[in-house]
């Protein structure tokens, strides 16, 4: 798996990831070590929903995915439906 540069909207497959689960669990430090190769101690609460993209080649195809970071209170549940 190699990290892609500069193209942007080029892509062979397309996924969307919803990252579900209980309140500070590390939902949000899963999205940012992947998406950004960056990880933080401190504990910020998501409000609502995170969004971030990512693109890899695999086996010589483009893939990008867009990876939703939700809030793990119980209320924000209904994002399953995304």
């Amino acid at each position: 798996l190699s990290e892609m540069g500069s193209r942007h909207d080029e892509y062979d497959y397309m996924f969307k990831v919803l990252v579900i689960g209980d309140s500070a669990v590390g939902k949000t430090n899963l999205l940012t070590r992947f998406t950004e190769n960056k990880f933080s101690i401190e504990n910020k609460t998501t409000i609502g929903v995170d969004f971030a993209t990512k693109s890899i080649q695999v086996e010589g195809k483009t893939v990008k995915a867009a990876i939703y970071d939700t809030a793990g209170q119980e209320r924000f549940r209904a994002c399953s439906s995304i």
